[in-house]
């Protein structure tokens, strides 16, 4: 399936009128698939080029290196989670990956620092984190710029989102799918799931996988270009729109048999807000063939409750 496509610069360096259009391009797209392929999204080819050469280096690690990084009592947000930890929602089935996740990063001495554990510092490869940082930095950047076109799509001033996250608790996550060595319990890599945050931006995985599942309920195979990055709504843009945007669940299946000794690597980064950000639904969401959907809650106490269901919080 060809996912719409949308070109950032259209509403970073464009005119009014490109701007708008861009808006409403993205807009639309969001009602009615919920991923889109952004091109001219200000990430460097170069930059992504060595995040993928670092976390393939870290994942290459003997597991008892690894281990290491594995800090109990932060429920994966930070450091390395081993394989078979995270399951989906509602599945009891482990997803079969491996992951490091590496958070955010306070330097402006907001109060907000308290709230997040350090980032878990890799010794073996000495370009590891700064590398993660400076791919942290340039997709919360490329994030900002869409959530201000999609609030200027619901009708809210263009930097409504500008101050929920500032500092907010964004995770950069970096997967491995190692080879399938035996008969899989499952077709699926990582089963059937929506993502929590507000948006997700991908850039493009290093091997075929990824499907979403459409408005007609069929499973149809996403695809973007090398130089695209691949931009879906997640629960919390949901539950603030009152389903207007719509979270589109999604899945990583496994590749054919003759792939099965391959791996698959993936970086998604999860744009989330400050905890303290309400997510009750705005009140232009809700009419009455649309009433209220969700109990009002933040965003700090609805990640809380999706940690828990997906495992890694007890």
């Amino acid at each position: 399936m060809s996912i719409p496509v949308v070109d950032l610069a259209l509403f970073t360096k464009g005119t009014p009128e490109q701007k708008n259009e861009f808006v409403q391009a993205l807009g639309k797209a969001y009602e009615e698939v919920g991923f889109v392929a952004v091109k001219n999204h200000d990430v460097p080819d170069q930059l992504i080029g060595e995040l993928y050469e670092y976390v393939q280096q870290f994942f290459a690690l003997p597991l008892e290196k690894k281990l290491n990084y594995e800090i109990p009592g932060l429920a994966g947000q930070r450091g390395y989670t081993s394989f078979g930890r995270e399951h989906a929602k509602g599945s009891e089935a482990p997803d079969l990956k491996e992951f490091f996740q590496f958070g955010q990063m306070v330097t402006d001495g907001d109060q907000i620092k308290a709230e997040y554990p350090d980032n878990v510092q890799v010794k073996e490869i000495a370009a590891f984190n700064p590398t993660l940082e400076g791919a942290y930095q340039h997709f919360e950047n490329s994030g900002r710029s869409l959530l201000q076109a999609i609030a200027l799509y619901l009708g809210l001033d263009e930097h409504f989102f500008d101050a929920h996250i500032h500092n907010g608790n964004s995770i950069l996550r970096c997967i491995h799918y190692p080879p399938i060595t035996q008969e899989p319990k499952s077709a699926i890599r990582a089963e059937q799931h929506e993502d929590i945050n507000l948006i997700t931006l991908l850039v493009g995985a290093s091997a075929d996988g990824l499907e979403i599942l459409t408005k007609q309920n069929e499973w149809v195979p996403v695809t973007s270009l090398p130089e695209q990055i691949v931009v879906n709504v997640g629960d919390m843009l949901q539950r603030l729109t009152n389903n207007k945007l719509r979270s589109t669940t999604h899945r990583v299946v496994n590749p054919a048999r003759e792939l099965w000794h391959t791996s698959r690597f993936s970086m998604p980064f999860f744009l989330h807000p400050r905890s303290e950000m309400s997510l009750a639904c705005l009140e232009s969401c809700i009419t009455e063939a649309t009433p209220k959907a969700y109990p009002d809650a933040t965003a700090g106490e609805y990640l809380d409750e999706r940690l828990r269901e997906i495992g890694l919080k007890k």
